[in-house]
């Protein structure tokens, strides 16, 4: 089998992180969260992986390499032109002639990719969708299903006054099990999107088309600053299953110092006598300063956070400086080398 992973997009939503930093390298505890699917994708036995990029690929190409420490074999194409997740897919899976799983490159999941597999294989579809209950759909496409499981329509973004009338809160979690045939519905090298453009055309050819609903499965799309730091923070506290923590690096921790069990750091992290560390990501080389408190918050590599300044359910980009006795509020979110001066409020 093969697998497309579709890290072509900008990143908007997720900004200012991704100014520099394409959505797909974005560390989820100290790691690129690319590598996640990846991984996910190799459990279930899947190791020719295409991904498919536009913004920034040499930053991605040069984090992955070619996939051989990852026990995967790795290939890289990228879009001569925005393609949308069809036309991307139609690209990257040009001469394919396999049953393919298609991932958005920002979703974060610990679904059994080899259930959703088999079921599709069992049905005999020709395309199957993993779907997720949710409680406010109107952010995503809602995707109504019968008893048999078959898909029955689509609604993009509908309106929160809607969906009170609609049977169903699943919503489309952009993981695809797809067959060859499906290709043939994509003009090669044309802009597609496969919600509006590709699954209409298989439900009007009654092609064999069913979903395959998340129940108890850990699901999130990282493309914005809150759902990104909570998905480090569900990282942290063991919510998905199946990825191992990864290891703290060498780095110098007072005696002093306090870090929670928690609470993860890369190495050539330095904690000053006096800091508390709880429940929180520390980046390469980050310093923190005496008496300073990190809570809840993400702080990516070489930023220094000056003593007695507190930082408390905040994203923080590289190389920040953030200066004595500063303050940084929940749901703050600094872009790559930011400068905060002492004693500053945000």
């Amino acid at each position: 089998m093969h697998a497309v992973i579709l890290a072509g997009g900008k990143g908007t939503r997720l900004r200012p992180l991704t100014v520099y930093t394409p959505k797909p390298a974005v560390p989820i505890v100290n790691r690129a969260f690319l590598l996640y699917q990846v991984e996910m994708l190799r459990r279930a036995g899947i190791d020719e992986i295409t991904l498919s990029l536009s913004y920034q690929p040499d930053k991605i190409e040069q984090i992955l390499g070619d996939g051989a420490e990852l026990g995967v074999n790795l290939r890289f194409i990228t879009e001569p032109s925005p393609l949308g997740t069809g036309g991307a897919y139609r690209f990257a899976a040009d001469g394919i002639d396999d049953t393919t799983v298609v991932l958005n490159g920002d979703i974060l999941t610990d679904l059994d990719l080899a259930a959703l597999i088999e079921a599709h294989r069992t049905r005999g579809a020709a395309a199957t969708l993993a779907l997720k209950p949710v409680e406010d759909p109107s952010r995503y496409g809602l995707v109504v299903t019968r008893e048999d499981g078959t898909i029955e329509n689509f609604l993009e973004k509908p309106t929160r006054e809607s969906i009170s009338d609609l049977p169903s809160n699943t919503i489309n979690a952009g993981i695809y099990v797809l067959e060859p045939s499906i290709m043939d519905l994509v003009p090669l090298g044309e802009n597609r999107s496969f919600e509006y453009d590709v699954f209409p055309v298989i439900l009007e050819r009654g092609l064999p088309f069913y979903g395959y609903t998340m129940d108890h499965e850990y699901w999130r799309d990282i493309g914005v600053p809150e759902s990104y730091l909570n998905a480090n923070l569900d990282m942290l506290s063991g919510r998905l299953k199946g990825f191992a923590a990864q290891p703290n690096g060498d780095a110098d921790i007072a005696t002093a110092a306090a870090i929670d069990s928690r609470s993860r750091f890369a190495a050539g992290v330095v904690v000053k006598p006096g800091a508390k560390i709880l429940n929180s990501v520390l980046g390469p080389g980050v310093q923190i300063g005496e008496k300073t408190v990190i809570e809840d918050s993400v702080i990516w590599a070489h930023t220094r956070v000056a003593s007695g300044a507190e930082v408390s359910g905040a994203v923080i980009g590289r190389s920040c400086h953030i200066g004595r006795n500063a303050t940084i509020r929940p749901g703050s979110v600094l872009g790559d080398k930011s400068q905060l001066t002492d004693y500053t409020k945000v």
